[in-house]
């Protein structure tokens, strides 16, 4: 069975996890529950950045580009030649594709939140406990085996 050790403060659960990473301890064996945010914790068990950026990025690209190429194709397709301006007028088409990026951009960055959270999951949102502002670790099976006595 996993062990639990259970802290009401910052510090004490931050100098806990240390102590269990100096005793070897690998970080892919512990699991973090915090209240809030700990940007300690991260630097800790060396945690990977996120991909999250990529998804906006990619997004924002494609709603851009998309955007600017929707403008200037119906302008190509249905052409309203007025005072001699020109058919593809790129400073009103670099509004639509600002528009676009940031539509576009949210999206993706919604949906690779979903994707990297791997939402929905209803099990995953619902806890067995309730453990309101504590700092949780917990060690997995076959590194904290049970310890009874015989």
């Amino acid at each position: 069975m996993a062990r639990q050790l259970i802290f009401d403060d910052q510090q004490t659960f931050l100098q806990q996890l240390e102590q269990l990473l100096a005793d070897g301890i690998a970080g892919e064996h512990l699991e973090v529950r915090t209240p809030y945010h700990l940007s300690e914790v991260e630097a800790l068990l060396g945690q990977q950045p996120s991909k999250l950026p990529f998804f906006a990025l990619g997004g924002a690209l494609a709603g851009f580009g998309g955007g600017f190429l929707l403008a200037a194709l119906t302008s190509l397709d249905w052409p309203i030649i007025t005072g001699g301006k020109p058919i593809v007028a790129v400073p009103p088409f670099l509004l639509i594709g600002y528009l676009m990026t940031i539509l576009i951009g949210s999206l993706a960055s919604f949906g690779g939140f979903l994707l990297l959270a791997r939402l929905p999951r209803i099990d995953a949102l619902v806890e067995e406990q309730d453990f309101d502002a504590h700092f949780i670790i917990t060690i997995a099976d076959e590194v904290a085996p049970c310890t009874t006595p015989s």
